[in-house]
């Protein structure tokens, strides 16, 4: 099933218009008061600094978002903005390519797309170069835009580089003792700042924060540290766990004979009745005697009994079997487990010897060629011979073998398979748990290949599940896109050996 598919299934369960959490949101447009001085910032330095600035912060930190919130705050008439990207293409020559097909200007050199930014500059109009990615940018291409950035004594552009923090050494080391640029550091949201954040996110999918408790926003912020795209991601785990929690029981699979819930209550309560009227007969006598008949009774199949009770067949039986109002039907099971309801384990499968599983309660039948024995009357009073508990059965339900729980187990103790693998290796991460019963359920549920670890989110135990191991990126990419619908409801991503092995050395 295609990702699509997989959307649909999240999107159903929880009512929403769209992904809430997808990394590029049509119409998005949140900004925290944090951020409004560093886009007042930006806008005061592009007017009056000529140095290039550059914005630093993690992977989903908010710069493209900010990038994106600079070019829609600027006036359109006096200021053509020109976006480009390092994605890909990191050299002079790729992002040269870019500005001067922005601009209309057919060399893509740094000369020729000055003189253009010139010419603009007569007409009123000033030009913002704006870089995503900008961490990709080889040396040639970072020589090239300081050189646009320096400009000509007639007109330059205002240069943006939105990267990560390692652009920084490079650029220091291009521009020895000159200054040559100004960095603003984007900062993490506060707490407030991020329930706000999801807010907004669940708003504009069409449904509201309640989705989330107070301790749930809490734990969202702190195992992101308050950067918003880790945010997003954090949260849509949460969702999917919920999601799988409520959608994914797991089940027993059910095999052979198995009686309907009505039968075995029905059953239950007309034993129980025979039971007490049993203990209730006057004389009853505590020893058996040899010679006492054994009492059977008879119910013709598709008849009624005389007090209403179904009729019950019982594979490997001669004959129909009827409930006796009388006599001394021997159970398999203690009185209160064969009378009482069905009972279930903390995952909600049936227990084992609970009253799911359909008692044998049946009475012995006479020899093929022997009459059944009458009843005694009361005068005679003999001393019932106890029943015989037939050895008829429901065929056994065959249990399945318990393999992916195995791997699980291996898998996660003291992450020592994860310790085991080439940290240049990459595995696809799933989701993450509190729950350590609902990851081995998990596990159990889709086989071979997925695992978990342990580690710790705010001083208490997190569960991540991670499937396969592959030698490269390219190979986790193309497994993700094979994996279950349910599976890929909960945008799996991949990610390095070496970042689990990581997180379980900080564990310990």
């Amino acid at each position: 099933m295609t990702s699509l598919h997989a959307d649909e299934a999240f999107l159903g369960h929880y009512q929403l218009n769209h992904d809430p959490f997808a990394p590029r949101v049509p119409g998005f447009k949140f900004f925290p008061a944090q951020r409004k001085p560093v886009l007042g910032q930006l806008h005061h330095l592009a007017r009056y600094s000529q140095l290039l600035l550059v914005v630093t912060g993690p992977l989903g930190s908010g710069k493209t978002l900010l990038r994106q919130a600079l070019v829609a705050s600027t006036n359109k008439q006096s200021v053509q903005s020109v976006v480009v990207s390092a994605r890909g293409a990191g050299d002079a020559a790729g992002v040269l390519r870019q500005v001067a097909q922005a601009l209309d200007v057919a060399n893509a050199e740094p000369s020729a797309i000055l003189k253009q930014v010139v010419q603009l500059g007569l007409t009123g109009q000033e030009v913002y170069l704006l870089v995503d990615d900008a961490e990709q940018l080889d040396e040639s291409a970072l020589d090239a835009l300081l050189a646009l950035a320096a400009g000509t004594p007639e007109g330059r552009p205002h240069v943006f580089l939105f990267g990560e923090s390692s652009l920084i050494a490079e650029l220091e080391q291009l521009s020895g003792e000159e200054e040559l640029f100004h960095v603003i550091e984007l900062q993490p949201y506060e707490e407030e700042e991020t329930r706000e954040y999801l807010a907004q996110r669940l708003e504009g999918a069409g449904q509201g924060i309640e989705l989330f408790s107070a301790q749930q926003i809490s734990d969202i912020h702190e195992s992101s540290d308050g950067w918003p795209g880790t945010i997003n991601q954090v949260a849509r785990d949460a969702m999917i766990e919920t999601m799988i929690a409520s959608r994914s029981a797991v089940k027993r699979p059910k095999m052979g004979f198995t009686m309907p819930k009505k039968h075995v209550l029905a059953i239950s309560a007309v034993v129980v009745v025979a039971i007490a009227a049993a203990w209730l007969i006057p004389g009853r006598s505590k020893a058996p005697t040899t010679d006492a008949p054994t009492e059977q009774a008879q119910l013709p199949l598709g008849k009624p009994t005389p007090d209403g009770a179904p009729s019950v067949e019982f594979a490997g039986s001669g004959q129909p079997t009827n409930l006796p109002m009388v006599g001394q039907p021997v159970m398999r099971e203690p009185l209160a487990e064969a009378a009482g309801g069905i009972s279930e384990g903390d995952d909600g499968v049936p227990v084992e010897g609970s009253s799911a599983t359909p008692p044998t309660v049946t009475t012995s039948a006479p020899p093929a060629d022997t009459p059944a024995s009458p009843a005694p009357t009361p005068a005679a009073k003999p001393t019932p011979a106890p029943a015989q508990v037939a050895t008829a059965k429901p065929a056994p339900v065959a249990k399945p073998v318990d393999k992916p729980a195995t791997v699980a187990k291996a898998a996660t103790s003291g992450g020592s398979w994860y310790a085991s693998q080439p940290a240049g290796h990459y595995v696809v991460q799933i989701l993450g748990t509190s729950s350590e019963a609902n990851a081995q359920n998990f596990v159990k549920e889709q086989g071979s290949g997925y695992r978990y670890f342990k580690k710790a989110l705010n001083g208490k135990p997190f569960y991540v599940i991670t499937y396969g191991n592959f030698a490269n990126r390219a190979a986790a990419d193309t497994a993700i896109k094979a994996l279950p619908a349910k599976v890929q409801a909960g945008k799996p991503w991949p990610r390095t050996v070496a970042s689990v092995q990581q997180e379980l050395a900080t564990a310990r």
